[in-house]
């Protein structure tokens, strides 16, 4: 049987599959909208509390809590490394590092907040 067709189909120029390219447009540019500095500065600063740092706590022991902080992060890291191969062994590697350096810094402050005699 042979059934007489147009080549190509006519289509109905208003078909819902046809995307709108003026919807499209503004569907992109309000996706990758940036605010800007200015924008982001005008806005008031709300912090959260959900999670907050008691207020009376001192400087040494915010850094004590910070070192131990860090010192737990590096242990997690290195036993992570052990089951890890290539690029991100390298990569939690390069995390153990910056942690460390961290650790090293504020291991220093706490030098010079409480002085050892």
């Amino acid at each position: 049987m042979f059934k007489v067709t147009p080549n190509p189909p006519d289509t109905d120029p208003t078909s819902p599959c046809e995307p709108d390219s003026n919807r499209l447009n503004e569907a992109a540019e309000s996706a990758f909208h940036f605010p800007s500095t200015a924008d982001i500065k005008a806005t008031p600063r709300t912090p959260c509390s959900l999670f907050t740092v008691a207020p009376e706590a001192d400087t040494e022991t915010l850094m004590v809590y910070l070192v131990e902080t860090l010192a737990s992060v590096d242990v997690m890291v290195h036993q992570l490394v052990d089951h890890l191969d290539g690029g991100s062994r390298n990569a939690l590697l390069g995390i153990s590092n910056s942690v460390m350096l961290a650790e090293i810094t504020a291991n220093r402050v706490l030098d010079q907040i409480d002085p050892r005699e």
